[in-house]
């Protein structure tokens, strides 16, 4: 018996995360496992303000937001994983490690992001992510997020 697939629509993604335009990576969940993984899509347009100077005269989508996506990404399972965050509270990025870019990602591309949880240790939960065009590895990292108030 196969398992229903889990996913989030952007209206879902908006209650769990705090960021909003330009700086929402994340267009939808397409599937995720508590304690195990999450894969999200991020489409990617040449109208975004990156593309105005990150290069006029080839759009490429910047590393740092490929890694920020990810890390987007790894929030999202955590809330899923250890439950929705009171009202004030977020999960911060603490780290990223072993971050490697493979390939370009440039507009009209569909980005997939998916991450894998590995453990959670004193507060801070640590996720494998991946990132990918046309099933082509363009990015992996170690990341590292903490559940803090603020």
């Amino acid at each position: 018996m196969s398992e229903i697939n889990k996913s989030l629509d952007i209206t879902e993604i908006r209650k769990l995360l705090p960021h909003r335009y330009p700086f929402l990576l994340i267009d939808r969940v397409v599937d995720y496992k508590e304690f195990e993984y999450l894969t999200a899509v991020k489409n990617v347009s040449v109208n975004e303000p990156q593309f105005t100077g990150h290069f006029p005269q080839l759009p490429v989508f910047p590393g740092v937001m490929t890694l920020e996506a990810m890390a987007q990404a790894t929030g999202l399972l955590a809330f899923k994983t250890f439950g929705e965050a009171k009202d004030n509270e977020i999960y911060l990025l603490a780290s990223i490690d072993k971050a490697k870019f493979k390939g370009q990602v440039v507009p009209g591309d569909q980005l997939v992001i998916k991450v894998e949880y590995i453990k959670n240790r004193r507060g801070i939960a640590v996720f494998n992510g991946y990132a990918y065009v046309n099933d082509l590895l363009v990015c992996s990292a170690e990341l590292k997020c903490a559940r803090r108030e603020f």
